[in-house]
């Protein structure tokens, strides 16, 4: 499992590139196949930040930062959807 450590580093990552998810905490699951795998040496984990911008109309607009991150605390993928 992921530490407390590792988990703020990332967090601190994702809040400098998205500054108005400051304060919020990741949703935190395992991602792709387990421990051990030949193909997936090192377990891997997705962490997902909900957030919500507004328009130029001022019209909410959620979104979601998707990380995917190695036991480490690597960044191996960022990604933000609406």
């Amino acid at each position: 499992m992921m530490t407390e450590r590792v988990l703020n580093l990332i967090c601190r990552e994702v809040y400098r590139r998205f500054p108005d998810l400051r304060g919020t905490r990741p949703k935190v699951k395992n991602y792709g196949p387990g421990k051990g795998s030949p193909s997936n040496p090192s377990p891997k984990y997705l962490l997902v930040f909900q957030g919500e911008g507004v328009t130029d109309t001022d019209k909410p607009l959620p979104y979601a930062v998707r990380v995917v991150v190695n036991a480490q605390g690597k960044i191996l993928k960022m990604s933000m959807s609406r």
